[in-house]
């Protein structure tokens, strides 16, 4: 089966390159920009007296830094560290900017929001918290510290309640977006890593199937030439006198060619090694055998349950699919590592459909998490299945969806006598029956 560990959301790999650097420069140019020309309309447009040398000293301030981030050269991926840093930097200085034109009074206050959404969508909850509670921090300064805005009516002052009303909105906010937008991300990133998990599933499945034919290939296209290196060696062998030296060389010759031979005729006899007929459908008990010979072992009896065939009515069959095989191989092996002692697979089926139906004798699935098997990365949970909760997540999420692109229904829950119950269920389609 697939390292499923190697994609698990927060492995090194994965924290490495969270945000490209490029990406984040553009974003503060663009806000750069924003804020040199809103500071040029207010004081030359609309007349009003700011401090235009503190203000165009922050933004110079990003427009060195983003200079300086700028000097390395080719695609820099920023770790979840240095993006936050780098996010936290652009919060400051907007909170500084801010200060300087009004504070809360400002209606570009709402901007403060900016940074902590961003890096609610590409950063860990660590730095996202950060974050957040620095934007609060800021707001709560900005409603009681700030330069005042030079209002055309003199006499105009915002009430203190409207400013701390505003100043609550934007630090709820500010804790809203942080919690509901990471919540999002995180699952659209787990739902990510899964599908990748999945098709690395399937790909090596793929692999590992053409791997036969080739082998079953390459045991046709040589069959011949080592069958005239063995003819020809016959003949030399008995035309060679009893006493020649030269019958030392050819004996190992004939043995050697025999010996690959046999080889050859080993890998073409082998049913993963076909790609034609018989075998591109199997009968529903010859392919829960081949799934379930892997999983065979001292500790867990492992036993196959086929309904008695009626008549007229055969064992039918599955496409020998890589969907299927890893689907159900992972139900089984799942099964098989939490078994007490016995994991029995049934196969059932009717005109309108076929089940194999695989049920355990181990401590079943937590009663609180039978509904939401099949999410990658599902954990918690203190009662039934234990252990490594976002493995066996992600297990079940794979074969979940390997299994839906074949059409095929899937039913977890419980046993009235303990253990847990997997159903795997296909409409029957009368082209798969057997002949």
């Amino acid at each position: 089966m697939t390292d499923l560990a190697s994609l698990r959301p927060g492995q090194p790999s994965q924290r490495r390159g969270r945000v490209r650097l490029r990406t984040l420069i553009l974003i503060r140019w663009i806000a750069v920009a924003g804020q040199a020309a809103a500071l040029l309309i207010v004081r030359a447009g609309l007349g009003y007296e700011l401090p235009m040398g503190w203000a165009m000293a922050a933004v110079a301030a990003s427009c060195i830094v983003n200079i300086a981030a700028s000097l390395p050269r080719g695609s820099t991926w920023l770790d979840d560290t240095k993006a936050a840093l780098f996010l936290g930097y652009d919060l400051l200085q907007l909170a500084v900017l801010l200060y300087l034109t009004g504070g809360l009074h400002n209606p570009f206050a709402i901007l403060i929001l900016a940074p902590v959404t961003v890096s609610a969508t590409v950063l860990s909850r660590r730095s996202t918290t950060g974050l957040a509670l620095l934007a609060v921090a800021a707001v709560a300064v900005l409603a009681l510290m700030h330069l005042p805005l030079p209002w055309a009516d003199r006499a105009f002052r915002l009430q203190p309640l409207f400013i701390a009303g505003l100043g609550l909105a934007l630090g709820l906010s500010v804790l809203f977006i942080a919690v509901y937008v990471f919540s999002v991300a995180e699952e659209a990133r787990r739902m990510s890593h899964a599908l990748s998990a999945s098709q690395m599933a399937l790909d090596r499945e793929r692999q590992l199937s053409a791997l036969g034919a080739l082998a079953a290939a390459a045991a046709h296209e040589l069959g011949s030439p080592l069958g005239t290196i063995a003819v020809v060696a016959r003949e030399i062998a008995r035309d060679l006198p009893g006493d020649s030296p030269l019958r030392a060389d050819v004996e190992p010759l004939l043995s050697q060619s025999q010996r690959c031979r046999d080889i050859l005729a080993g890998l073409a006899a082998r049913p993963e090694a076909e790609h034609g007929a018989p075998f591109d459908a199997l009968p529903l008990d010859v392919l829960v055998d081949t799934v379930a010979a892997p999983h065979r072992s001292t500790r867990v009896a492992l036993a196959v349950d086929l309904a008695p065939p009626r008549p007229g009515d055969p064992v039918p069959t599955l496409p020998r699919r890589a969907e299927i095989l890893h689907g159900l191989g992972t139900l089984v092996e799942n099964a098989c590592q939490f078994a007490r002692s016995a994991v029995e697979v049934a196969i059932r089926w009717d005109s309108a459909q076929m089940t194999i139906v695989i049920q355990d004798d181990g401590p079943g699935f937590d009663p609180g998490l039978v509904d939401r098997l099949g999410e990658p990365y599902l954990s918690g949970g203190h009662q039934g299945r234990q252990g490594d909760g976002e493995h066996m997540g992600l297990g079940i999420f794979i074969a979940q969806t390997l299994l839906a692109r074949t059409g095929a229904g899937r039913r977890f829950g419980n046993r009235p006598a303990g253990g847990a119950e997997v159903a795997v269920t296909w409409q029957r389609d009368p082209r798969m029956a057997a002949p």
